[in-house]
């Protein structure tokens, strides 16, 4: 069918509708200072930090680009970074206390949208579709 959606854009429809809900919550509690490309560096900050390299690549955008985006994220207090204690050469950017705030807020929002596509969809269909998406991470997420 021409008409038909192709399954990538099946896929970023529900995603963009929970990012947007996200990005609501966090605009309702204050934090309404950042943007979808600052949060896709944020979201990839490891517990321990994430060097700016790594952080670049998972994010699929230049190293220049990520620097950028973390500089941003540091003026607004979201990130810090340190020294990586494992190449003295090297700095890990970190989550700051600011931004340690907004998880619980987009972890209830997320939790929302779930239980609202499991209503929708049944919880039979939202495991089949978990377990779908979540074999599917094997041959396209390369840091699962």
């Amino acid at each position: 069918m021409p008409d038909e959606l192709n399954l990538g854009v099946l896929l970023f429809i529900p995603y963009r509708a929970l990012e947007t809900r996200v990005f609501d919550a966090l605009a309702a509690a204050g934090f309404d200072d950042f943007t979808p490309a600052q949060a896709r560096i944020f979201q990839r900050i490891g517990p321990n930090g994430t060097r700016l390299t790594d952080l670049a690549e998972q994010a699929q955008v230049t190293k220049q680009t990520a620097g950028f985006l973390v500089d941003q994220l540091e003026r607004a207090g979201y990130v810090h970074r340190t020294p990586d204690p494992t190449d003295a050469r090297a700095r890990l950017v970190q989550i700051a206390a600011r931004g340690h705030q907004t998880i619980p807020i987009a972890a209830a929002a997320v939790a929302e949208v779930e239980a609202e596509w499991t209503t929708h969809l049944g919880p039979a269909r939202t495991k089949q579709l978990r377990e779908a998406l979540t074999s599917l991470r094997e041959i396209t997420d390369p840091y699962a």
